[in-house]
């Protein structure tokens, strides 16, 4: 696959993973929060393993908490494609969250029926641009639940 075919939000995946390792960083550095264009955003670091690398990827990720459990949505900014953390979940779902100044496992799902009606609407009230992401695109936004283990 071409890097052109991961474009993401304009960037290559190699400048993905790079924009991502800084988020990680500054996220690690204060405790769980960043600055920017990040400033007040509900953050969670994921590492995942990579569906077809079978390395560990760390992937900073806008949450909604729901309980002890974090919602994610795989918008990619309204990309008519799922981002390439969708792929590394659904192959691999155990994953290791940080929340703030903590770390714990966790088993990543797929919505369905109910429950994602239930995760896309509290998702949408607390980060409203969701919504605009799903009207930006014809697909169904996945939307993970991230469930302590």
């Amino acid at each position: 696959m071409a890097d052109d075919d991961h474009k993401v939000l304009g960037m290559s995946r190699d400048e993905l993973l790079a924009f991502n390792d800084g988020v990680a960083e500054e996220f690690r550095a204060n405790g769980g929060r960043c600055g920017g264009m990040f400033e007040g955003n509900p953050m969670i670091l994921v590492t995942m393993t990579g569906a077809r690398s079978g390395r560990p990827r760390t992937t900073p990720l806008t949450y909604c908490a729901d309980g002890d459990d974090c919602i994610v949505m795989a918008s990619a900014g309204g990309s008519p494609r799922h981002p390439q953390w969708y792929f590394n979940l659904v192959a691999n779902p155990t994953v290791t969250i940080e929340r703030g100044a903590e770390t714990y496992e966790a088993v990543a799902t797929v919505t369905e029926g109910d429950d994602r009606r239930g995760a896309y609407d509290k998702m949408v009230a607390a980060l409203p641009r969701f919504a605009d992401y799903q009207a930006e695109t014809d697909r169904a936004i996945p939307i993970f639940r991230l469930a302590r283990t």
